[in-house]
Formats: structure tokens, sequence, C-alpha cells
């Protein structure tokens, strides 16, 4: 089985030097070995790449992985208005110590550490 559970953290920003733990995003992707989104797997079972966001006291958000016509998103309500893009999820790995960006629903970008990757239970 390829899906994995990923979770990734806010790495250093000028709000938090040393990144924060309470600013996560918990994915659920299927992964190749390389680390790299099964774009056919995902095809075949969208509705189990799901995302869980927790940041600081805001409400947790839960939501779906898509691909949008720009790549690939974090999507909480339907429609594009929520959406928070991920920069090259198509060609970057997801393995621990890597890091993505993720510009969310006001423009900004996060970046993010993958702080881990393990398999879905």
């Amino acid at each position: 089985m390829t899906w994995k559970s990923i979770r990734l953290a806010l790495a250093r920003t000028e709000d938090y030097p040393q990144g924060s733990s309470r600013h996560i995003y918990l994915i659920h992707l299927p992964l190749m070995p390389d680390g790299l989104v099964d774009g056919p797997e995902h095809g075949r079972h969208p509705e189990l790449a799901t995302v869980h966001r927790y940041w600081g006291e805001e409400p947790a958000a839960a939501g779906y992985v898509i691909k949008a016509d720009r790549g690939w998103a974090l999507s909480y309500e339907r429609g594009e208005d929520d959406d928070e893009m991920v920069f090259h999820l198509e060609s970057h790995p997801l393995r621990p110590g890597e890091y993505v960006t993720i510009t969310n629903a006001q423009g900004l970008e996060l970046p993010m550490r993958v702080a881990s990757v393990e398999d879905v239970k």
C-alpha cells in the first residue's frame, strides 16, 4: 500500500524563527518509493487524499488534497476561494526533512518542513 500520513510543520519564518509545531498540516497521500505523489493512485481514490489543518488557536479544518488547474491544492470547501496551493507537489519528494511551500488562501507563502511520513493505518 502506498498511502502515507504526512505531517508538515511550519518551518522558520520571521514570526516563528524556530518554526512551530502548533502550525501543522496532516495529509494523506499515496507516495511512490521516491517520495513523489503517486498520481494514478490518487486518481483512483481521491476521497482518501485528505488534509487536516491545525493552525495555532484557529479552529481545525478538514478537507481534501486535490489536483487543481494550477497544480495541487488543499481544499476545505467547494470552490477555489479557500484553496491553499502546494508549490510543485508533483515533482517534490515528501520525505522527512524536506521542505514544501504552501500558499494559503490569502496569498501568504508558508514554508513547511516534512516532519514525518508514516504508513496509513
